[in-house]
C-alpha cells in the first residue's frame, strides 16, 4: 500500500493571538461543536488501540479516490474527515474547530452549523475524487470542513484579525483567500507535499456556494429576507410613502429579523411589516 496522504491544514504556522475572537467562558462550546471534538478524538484513539492496524483503518474509512465509487465505498466521503495522521494534525484541526466553529454555531445554531460543516467536508472529499479519480492514495483529516468554517467566519466577521505565523496581523477577509491561493498553487505544482490541497479548495468552494448561492441555510436565508425587505422599504421611503416614525419602527423590526429570525416577530410587528408593504 502507498503511504497515506494526510489532509493537513494548509500552511503551517497559522495561529497565535486570536485578535477579536471571543472564546472561552464568554462563548461556551455548543453541543454540536463538543460532539465533533469528542467524535474526532474518539476515532483517533480507536485507530490506535492495540490490535488495530492504523494503515488498514485509514484505507477503510479514509478517502481512497479509486475505491469510493468503483468499490462502492461511498461512506468514505464522510468518514475521512474524522481520521487524522498524528497529534499535530488532529490538534490544529480541533483547535480551529473549537475557535471558529464555536463562534459560528452560536451565530447560526447547531443544526445549520452541522449541515454546513458536513457540506464543506463532503465537498472537499468530492473535489479530491474529481481531481484524481484513479488515485490509490488515502486522504484523511477535517481540514476541508475546517477551512469551510474559516471562510464562513471571514464572511460573517471580515474585519476581525488573527496573527499569521504569530507575527503578521491580518484580517479574516484576506486570510481565507491567501490560504486558498497557497493551496491552489501547491495543488497545481508537481511537488509532493503530503497535503490534500484540492480537498482544502473543495471545502472552501462548496462552503462559498452554500453561503452565496442560497443552498437553504437558515441563517443566510434570514439575512437575505431582511435585506430584501429593507430594500423594499427603502423604495417606499424614497417615494414619501412612510412617515419617519414608521420607517424607524420598520428598521428596528428588520434588524430583529436579521439577528433572531422572522419567527421571533410578534403579531403586532408582523402587522407593521404588512402595512408598510402595502404603501
Amino acid at each position: 500500500m502507498q503511504r497515506p496522504r494526510y489532509g493537513n491544514y494548509g500552511p503551517r504556522g497559522f495561529g497565535g493571538g486570536w485578535g477579536g475572537l471571543r472564546i472561552g467562558p464568554g462563548l461556551p462550546l455548543t453541543p454540536a461543536v463538543k460532539g465533533l471534538l469528542v467524535a474526532n478524538a474518539a476515532v483517533y484513539l480507536l485507530a490506535r488501540l492495540p490490535g488495530v492496524d492504523t494503515l488498514d483503518f485509514d484505507y477503510l474509512f479514509g478517502l481512497v479516490p479509486n475505491a469510493v465509487f468503483a468499490q462502492g465505498r461511498i461512506w468514505q466521503l464522510f468518514t475521512y474527515m474524522f481520521l487524522h495522521g498524528g497529534l499535530w494534525h488532529i490538534g490544529i484541526n480541533m483547535l480551529l474547530l473549537w475557535i471558529f466553529g464555536t463562534a459560528i454555531a452560536h451565530r447560526w445554531g447547531d443544526r445549520d452549523f452541522l449541515v454546513y460543516y458536513a457540506v464543506c467536508g463532503v465537498g472537499g472529499g468530492l473535489t479530491s475524487w474529481i481531481t484524481a479519480p484513479t488515485s490509490p492514495v488515502v486522504t484523511i483529516g477535517a481540514s476541508a470542513a475546517v477551512l469551510g468554517l474559516l471562510l464562513a467566519y471571514g464572511l460573517i466577521f471580515p474585519d476581525r484579525e488573527v496573527l499569521l505565523y504569530f507575527l503578521i496581523r491580518i484580517k479574516m477577509k484576506y486570510l481565507i483567500w491567501i490560504l486558498a491561493t497557497i493551496d491552489l498553487l501547491a495543488g497545481l505544482s508537481s511537488a509532493r507535499t503530503g497535503v490534500a490541497h484540492f480537498a482544502h479548495l473543495g471545502g472552501i468552494a462548496f462552503g462559498w456556494l452554500y453561503l452565496k448561492q442560497g443552498w437553504r441555510l437558515a441563517a443566510s436565508s434570514r439575512k437575505f429576507r431582511a435585506q430584501r425587505a429593507r430594500h423594499k422599504m427603502a423604495q417606499h421611503a424614497r417615494h414619501g410613502a412612510q412617515r419617519p416614525a414608521d420607517r424607524s419602527e420598520v428598521d428596528r423590526i428588520l434588524e430583529k429579523i436579521s439577528s433572531q429570525g422572522i419567527d421571533s416577530l410578534t403579531e403586532t410587528e408582523r402587522n407593521v411589516l404588512r402595512d408598510a408593504s402595502r404603501h
